[in-house]
């Protein structure tokens, strides 16, 4: 096997995110298309519910614009770091699984490389986004086991 020409990284900008790089470069062809994707979930579909129209509390925009300025600068950070070129990072917004699925298909990759933890229970062998995006998608998929530092 010649190793994969197009592959997205999918990162959660943890620590873990570094291993997942590397895993993703060791089945990549040489001179292989490698992207970063990061996508940040909107804070409000995290209380979906609670409050049906408008945000969870008087300026919570503002706490996510913050944040997301924060997170693009972590990103960029790991990418100068990690030798990918600006423009193959991506800041995408939405629940993760659907997007990087999305993303996936609309570039035409070869591969998805994303981390898993490893739950217990129901999801034991993938974690939940992995899962949802093996299930869903339209190219191989690659969950690198990762652990949590303690």
């Amino acid at each position: 096997m010649s190793g994969y020409r197009k592959i997205a990284v999918a990162i959660d900008l943890s620590n873990e995110s570094t291993a997942i790089i590397n895993r993703a470069r060791d089945v990549a062809a040489p001179q292989c298309e490698l992207h970063l994707v990061y996508v940040q979930e909107p804070m409000d579909s995290v209380y979906m519910g609670v409050v049906p129209y408008g945000p969870v509390f008087v300026g919570m925009d503002e706490v996510e614009e913050n944040l997301r300025s924060e997170l693009m600068q972590k990103l960029n950070d790991f990418g100068e770091k990690a030798g990918v070129p600006e423009p193959n990072r991506h800041f995408l917004n939405g629940s993760p699984a659907p997007e990087i699925r999305r993303f996936a298909q609309e570039h035409a990759l070869d591969l998805i490389v994303l981390g898993t933890h490893g739950q217990k229970g129901v999801q034991l062998l993938l974690g939940a986004t992995a899962n949802s995006v093996l299930h869903g998608s339209s190219c191989d998929v690659l969950a690198v086991r990762v652990f949590d530092a303690k």
